[in-house]
């Protein structure tokens, strides 16, 4: 049996296990299974390493990045960004790579316009490093946008975005789990009646289909898009890292 899996927490909002265990059967994919391991620590992975017929994990929030320090070797990218979100285990060697990237920008391309050079970046974790790796290659500008940011860093905090800020950005990415069900009411504080036809709003949270923030900016014109096809494009990503020959 070929195993794959899931490490998260929490993990209610899980697509893979889904999506995988539908794939494995509908593409008679035998001798293959996949499971959610939802670690309330970091430090429950190697118990989840322990079994010998573990071929691969995905991982999410919050562990994109706390995994680093279990990792063998990395892509090119995990070793640029310092995020990882797909594992590839051969031989006892862990491999990390990002797919986060590879969905993101493929989804994010569709409906991006010339006139989206500037952008806001909501959240600073894994999902947002790779967010800032796919806007630098496509030469948009950004700032990123916390609760919490720190003198040092440039970062703006939320009471810094006002009407003039999200007039000149015209992208706005939600990388943070604000809006992620159950707790749906929830939604980044922007002003969101400074948005209009030419903003683009992407949200890399998928369940709900349309977030609050998505709903606010929808509401106004702007073109919005969820995190449904970034996962799909990353799912098959992983599955081909997986298999691939080393």
């Amino acid at each position: 049996m070929r195993r794959y899996g899931l490490i998260g927490y929490p993990l209610s909002h899980s697509f893979s296990q889904r999506y995988f265990t539908e794939k494995f059967e509908r593409e008679g994919i035998q001798g293959c299974s996949y499971s959610n391991f939802s670690l309330p620590s970091i430090g429950g992975l190697p118990a989840v390493l322990a079994d010998a017929e573990l071929c691969g994990l995905n991982v999410t929030i919050p562990y994109k990045q706390e995994v680093m320090p279990f990792l063998h070797a990395l892509s090119p990218v995990v070793e640029a960004i310092g995020a990882c979100n797909c594992i590839k285990i051969e031989g006892g060697v862990l491999t990390g790579h990002n797919t986060d990237v590879i969905g993101f920008e493929r989804s994010l391309v569709g409906r991006l316009g010339d006139h989206h050079r500037s952008a806001l970046v909501l959240g600073t974790g894994g999902a947002a490093k790779a967010v800032e790796w796919v806007l630098r290659g496509l030469g948009i500008e950004y700032r990123l946008v916390t609760r919490r940011p720190r003198p040092d860093t440039g970062d703006l905090g939320y009471a810094d975005v006002d009407a003039a800020l999200i007039a000149e950005h015209t992208l706005i990415v939600n990388t943070t789990p604000l809006g992620m069900h159950p707790k749906t009411e929830e939604c980044p504080p922007l002003p969101y009646a400074a948005l209009g036809p030419r903003h683009y709003l992407f949200d890399l949270i998928y369940n709900p289909a349309r977030t609050l923030f998505l709903q606010k900016g929808e509401a106004r014109g702007a073109v919005v898009e969820n995190g449904h096809a970034m996962l799909v494009l990353q799912a098959e990503e992983s599955w081909r890292i997986w298999n691939a020959s080393s």
